[in-house]
């Protein structure tokens, strides 16, 4: 019984580290609760079945548009959707009969929902039900005389989609973080177990489980992202919040640098973070086989093991007497007496390993409060008195300014869409008089998250791939069902769920499963037929042609353009927290340097996913496709430097063994330098192809005209003597183990490394200023690219 038991909660542990803080089965849940709700009222009331589909859709519509955080602000949305949901079907069926003024002013609607958006989620919500309502008014054949039918429909849909989402299925902030908090540690386990292989697996096998490796790091930054997001919301205070944050970026900090330095004990070279990030990255050779031999490599193994433990039971309230001890055997690696004798690369290891333990007290101390002492060893008294500490220095800071602004669309992506829609609309018309909308809807949904042309054209491609599947499926499924309606409307349900669960992780998938429950409504309303789901796939085609036509005419936003503009904000955003962080580990004033790195990482990541297309399997430039790659890896692992440097400098105000240096402020204007080099290379870009443009058509451009003459020179990216003989050379010279120089140096030199190598595929001139012989040995040329450790 507790072997099953255990084999459940380690599968449950699997399937919430893959779906982090269950958003994907609770959003799928909350969905087909609405739906089976409505369809048994609607059901008991003898309604007819278009009425059936019509409030199947309406709760569907109804549950998915709401996104705001706060249940009061979700009741108010749902509240203000009804009657804009009357309105629309409404209209529909009264301006159905008449083709150009319903076109015209479906493309009206069309044009105001996607404006609204910018002014937040409950217009976002308001114009979506709207719009979703108009096309279920045309779907079911809306007229005049069945209207108080359809109105009672929607009332129960949306009375419906209230009792699932406030009842049958709450979702509060709160619960959705103490979700993601679980994600969290499971996340976080997984990766522990990952890293354990690395030190069993054979060498042959190696390459396969540093992939895996890759992964769950990708997985744990995703979860430590969207808990980052749902804080302010799901905590009592700011403060709370604040503190929280601040354990998870630890945490993550200390889980990625264990597995370098885990990699480092196999590799007679030194592993670097861009292993960790960029595929396919070839490891350092040769790799040593670790065998049980030696008694440092059997006690790693044994000690690992004991983290993973730790780790498992980060979510206990009692954790007993026996994981306390272990604990705090763990967290006496942090004292170097108290590292076995072995090479330098495993006594880093097991550093990292008592650094990982004191982050994971950290964690359960924000979460759960400081537990019982009475067992703690000196070594984890030191630790909660550092965190204390911290929590004391932050307590006296004034709360941060409240974030202000939204990622709104703009105007342009309104006429954008509108314009799509009526080719859509003409050109559904011409291969369909009853079911041109489907290339309305494939317009309007190619544009919702998009941003650049290249993403609107990828999204297109999966919608047309699952719409072509989903039909083959819908064929079948057809012929399978046949007469019986109750079948046919379980069948949605799923359909229904398994739409919401995967619409995250493919839209292919996601495509594919509506087009299948398409062809189940269709049989239902009696209007099935294979010529139908054929024209089905002419409309989606149709629909995603004309969204790419719009976007590349219609005030356009080149993929370029847009990667450039995402990766000026990823520089700036660097190089401030970069800087604020070697400031502050020199002695200047103290800064919120987390919320800073927190930014950081909201803009990497919006540069992972604008950069996606670029990346595609299946684009042709191969070379572009590589460097992209290369590019995001590098700056990711710039990030990671960043953010545990900005980890450490936040114990300097506070801390007993970390003291301030003075001599690391002259490493920040250097890679405030570099990275502005980056950074003006990058905006001077696109006028310089703008320039190639005109000379290409016999143009001259405007600063030639002006007598400007060229453009003034780029500056340089200056590489220079290694951060450590910088400092060497500077004040008393040796570096010692009491000082925080002593803790980041190798943060820095990597951090430098890594903004240096970012010149060669950003194309950025490389000026040696080395002067120093011992760091020379080079003369002029370019470094090779980086291989940041650590």
């Amino acid at each position: 019984m507790e072997r099953a038991r255990r084999a459940l909660s380690e599968l449950w542990d699997r399937y919430s580290a893959s779906d982090p803080g269950l958003l994907r089965l609770m959003a799928g849940l909350r969905t087909v609760g609405s739906i089976g709700l409505a369809l048994a009222v609607l059901a008991a009331m003898g309604t007819a079945v278009p009425q059936l589909v019509g409030g199947a859709l309406a709760a569907m519509v109804s549950t998915f548009a709401v996104r705001d955080k706060r249940v009061a602000d979700q009741a108010i949305t749902l509240a203000l959707g009804w009657p804009a949901a009357l309105a629309s079907v409404s209209l529909g069926a009264l301006l159905n009969a008449h083709v150009v003024i319903g076109d015209t002013f479906f493309v009206l609607l069309i044009f105001a929902a996607a404006y609204v958006r910018r002014f937040g989620d409950r217009y976002t919500a308001i114009g979506l039900i709207s719009f979703q309502v108009y096309f279920l008014s045309l779907f079911v054949h809306a007229t005049p005389s069945i209207l108080p039918h359809l109105w009672l429909a929607l009332t129960i849909a949306f009375a419906s989609s209230a009792l699932s989402r406030f009842a049958v299925v709450p979702e509060t902030p709160e619960r959705t973080l103490r979700r993601l908090r679980q994600a969290f540690r499971a996340r976080t386990a997984q990766l522990i177990a990952t890293q354990r292989e690395v030190l069993e697996v054979a060498p042959d096998h190696l390459d396969a489980t540093v992939a895996d490796l890759r992964k769950d790091i990708a997985r744990l930054h995703e979860t430590a992202l969207m808990i980052q997001a749902r804080l302010e919301d799901g905590t009592a205070d700011p403060a709370t919040a604040n503190q929280l944050q601040r354990r998870v970026v630890d945490a993550e900090i200390a889980a990625e640098r264990l597995g370098i330095l885990l990699l480092n004990t196999r590799a007679k070279g030194h592993a670097d973070t861009l292993t960790l990030h960029l595929p396919n990255a070839p490891l350092p050779a040769p790799v040593r086989v670790l065998g049980d031999e030696d008694d440092a490599v059997r006690t790693l193994r044994k000690e690992m093991r004991a983290l993973q433990v730790l780790v498992a039971r980060l979510s206990e309230n009692d954790l007993g007497t026996g994981v306390t001890r272990l604990r705090n055997r763990l967290l006496s690696y942090r004292d170097d007496a108290n590292l076995p004798r072995a090479t330098p690369a495993v006594q880093d290891a097991f550093r990292g390993i008592g650094e990982a333990a004191r982050a994971v007290l950290g964690l359960r101390m924000a979460l759960d409060g400081p537990g019982d002492e009475s067992d703690d060893a000196p070594e984890t008294v030191r630790s909660r008195e550092e965190f204390e500490a911290e929590d004391l220095a932050l307590a006296d800071e004034a709360a941060p300014a409240e974030r202000t602004g939204l990622d709104r669309p703009t105007t342009r992506a309104a006429f954008q869409v509108a314009a799509g829609s009526a080719l859509a609309v003409v050109g559904g018309e011409f291969l369909s008089s009853q079911r041109w909308y489907w290339a309305v809807l494939t317009c309007w949904v190619v544009f919702l998250n998009t941003s650049s042309t290249a993403e609107i054209l990828v999204k297109g491609y999966r919608r047309l791939i699952g719409t072509i599947c989903g039909v083959v499926a819908g064929v079948l499924l057809a012929g399978a069902v046949g007469p019986h309606t109750w079948t046919a409307f379980a069948l949605v349900l799923v359909f229904i769920f398994a739409m919401f669960f995967t619409a995250p992780i493919s839209y292919a998938l996601m495509s594919f499963f509506v087009t299948a429950m398409l062809g189940l409504l269709y049989t239902l309303l009696h209007t099935y037929s294979l010529h139908v789901l054929v024209l089905r796939i002419e409309e989606t085609a149709l629909g995603a042609a004309c969204g790419f036509i719009a976007a590349v005419l219609i005030l356009p936003v080149r993929t370029d353009e847009h990667t450039d503009a995402q990766l000026v904000t990823v520089l700036t955003r660097l190089r401030d927290v970069s800087v604020a962080a070697v400031d502050q580990l020199g002695g200047g004033a103290a800064v919120d340097l987390v919320d800073m790195a927190r930014d950081l990482d909201t803009a990497l990541d919006a540069l992972r996913r604008s950069t996606s297309p670029l990346v595609y399997p299946i684009t042709p430039l191969r070379v572009r496709r590589r460097t992209a790659r290369y590019l995001v890896a590098l700056l990711e692992t710039c990030a990671y430097q960043a953010r545990s440097l900005a980890a450490t400098a936040e114990l300097v105000p506070y801390s007993r063994s970390v003291a301030a240096d003075p001599r690391l402020t002259a490493v920040g204007p250097r890679i405030a330098h570099n990275i502005d080099a980056l950074i003006s290379r990058v905006e001077a870009e696109e006028p310089a192809k703008e320039r190639e443009m005109l000379r290409a058509r016999g143009d001259r451009p405007r600063e030639e005209e002006e007598g400007a003459g060229a453009p003034a020179g780029l500056p340089e990216v200056r590489s220079g003597p290694s951060i450590a003989s910088m400092l060497e050379g500077s004040g008393d010279g040796k570096l010692r183990s009491g000082t925080v120089t002593f803790r980041v140096l190798r943060h820095l030199q990597r951090l430098d490394e890594g903004v240096t190598a970012l010149a060669r595929p950003l194309k950025v001139p490389i000026a040696d200023d080395r002067t120093n012989p011992r760091a020379a040995g080079g003369g002029g040329a370019a470094p090779a690219p980086a291989r940041p450790a650590g």
